[in-house]
């Protein structure tokens, strides 16, 4: 809303724009962010698809150096390069930037050999369940207490991996390495005492040293794809670093302008876009038994959905 002041004398009415006016336009500029970092992860395996016929390892070692110039460019335009050097000298903040850099690391390398080797369902039901696993980290190590629906929501997830794990005759690895990797680098990032973009910046550059030395190894090898003389194969290396970048980078701004329930909401664009690309574009077979476990795992987004809203609709009901 927007309150006018008519200043004597004056013949115009000059608008003054409020608080609630800011947040507003604060929230729509977050929605489009993190709108698009959603839509770039869900079309990300059409890229990755492209990339299929090298190895999984050496793609991920592209993505983390050629993320370094994009995140070193958006830290020195943002001035943000003496929170990075605070972290370079600081050994606690190094030594828990490893390990969150290690967990983003598994879960990449795990996402680009699944995309790649036909397993993108997989993936999909991995990051349907991330959300749930999160609240399981959240009641295991910070003693949260779950509610009754959440503890429902828990139990059909853990029918849908059952059910899987039955059928297939063994667990769905996939899924569960992505969701697990996934929420222990959220909880592990959580401990960092930096914003996202350095925290990125910070991940990527201690990456960068073994990246580059694997690299040089695939080239003492004759394995390497980028000094292969391919153009194709080298324009579509240096396309992972902006691949990798820009959707975290949207994404981090997104999140600090948008409450945290609208981030949990808008979190099931990409899996969604995904499963309908594997199914209707890729080709990927979906059996009865997929199709109840996804079922069940949908149900228990729905319920963990629902009194997310529900929590949220009590506390801003709550008197200040």
């Amino acid at each position: 809303m927007t309150e006018q002041i008519n200043h004597p004398g004056a013949a115009t009415v000059c608008p003054v724009t409020t608080e609630s006016t800011v947040r507003m336009s604060d929230g729509k500029r977050g929605f489009i962010f993190a709108l698009s970092a959603y839509l770039l992860w869900g079309v990300l395996p059409f890229y990755l698809k492209t990339v299929a016929h090298m190895p999984a390892l050496e793609v991920v070692a592209h993505r983390i150096v050629w993320s370094v110039p994009i995140a070193g460019a958006l830290l020195w335009w943002l001035g943000l390069v003496g929170d990075l050097k605070v972290a370079l000298t600081t050994p606690r903040m190094l030594v828990m930037a490893m390990l969150t850099a290690s967990l983003i690391t598994l879960n990449w390398g795990t996402y680009v050999w699944a995309i790649g080797s036909g397993h993108a369902i997989d993936t999909a039901l991995g990051y349907y369940i991330n959300p749930l696993v999160n609240v399981v980290l959240g009641a295991i190590f910070l003693s949260e207490r779950l509610t009754k629906p959440q503890l429902l929501a828990v139990a059909l997830a853990a029918c849908a991996v059952i059910l899987l794990t039955v059928s297939s005759g063994g667990l769905p690895w996939v899924s569960l390495v992505l969701a697990f990797s996934f929420g222990f680098y959220g909880f592990f990032r959580k401990t960092l005492p930096i914003g996202p973009t350095q925290g990125f910046m910070l991940e990527v550059l201690l990456l960068s040293v073994p990246s580059i030395g694997y690299i040089i190894w695939t080239v003492s090898q004759g394995t390497s794809h980028f000094f292969n003389g391919n153009t194709h194969d080298i324009a579509l290396l240096l396309f992972a670093g902006p691949a990798t970048a820009v959707p975290l980078i949207l994404y981090a701004f997104g999140a600090k302008l948008l409450r945290y329930t609208t981030i949990g909401l808008m979190q099931y664009i990409a899996p969604t876009i995904v499963f309908l690309s594997a199914i209707f574009i890729f080709g990927e077979p979906f059996s009865h038994i997929q199709f109840i476990a996804f079922a069940l795992i949908w149900s228990a987004l729905v319920i963990y959905t629902w009194s997310m809203l529900r929590e949220a609709r009590k506390a801003r009901t709550v008197p200040a």
